[in-house]
């Protein structure tokens, strides 16, 4: 299976999962790419105003995982700029990750993925499975471990 992986992330934590999870996937048998939403200049977290220079396309998969960070509780709203501007999903199986620094999942990440799930499924896509990864040092190799478990078996 043709498998894309695209994230924002702004400090690096969600890129790092993300390349865990592309490892985990490829292993199995799948073609996986990664890909990053970019910006065009730096963005100060929290910033509502940027511009979007690289937006990946993701028909070319037949399955997607779309991956950010929580910020102010909420989605990332570059993730949510640029997953309102793509073309429809058409079926597509879908995953959606979150990364978040608080250490539990009710503290912005369920927030976070029912936004992306909602935005997903409004293209189209079928959400398979989601995870939400706590930055907190006592949960974060735990947390981590779980979320690739849980997308990679979705594939």
């Amino acid at each position: 299976m043709k498998i894309g992986i695209v994230v924002y992330s702004w400090s690096g934590n969600t890129l790092s999962v993300a390349e865990k999870l592309k490892e985990r996937l490829a292993a199995g048998g799948h073609d996986v790419a990664l890909e990053q939403v970019a910006l065009a200049e730096e963005r100060k977290q929290g910033a509502r105003e940027f511009t979007i220079s690289g937006a990946p396309d993701p028909s070319s998969w037949d399955a997607v995982v779309f991956g950010a960070a929580v910020e102010a509780f909420s989605l990332s709203p570059v993730l949510k700029e640029y997953l309102g501007g793509i073309a429809p999903l058409d079926g597509k199986k879908v995953a959606c990750l979150v990364s978040q620094q608080f250490p539990y999942p009710w503290m912005g990440g369920n927030r976070a993925i029912r936004q992306m799930r909602k935005l997903c499924e409004s293209k189209g896509g079928s959400v398979a499975e989601t995870a939400v990864v706590n930055w907190a040092k006592s949960k974060r190799e735990k947390t981590m471990a779980a979320a690739i478990e849980r997308l990679s078996a979705a594939f």
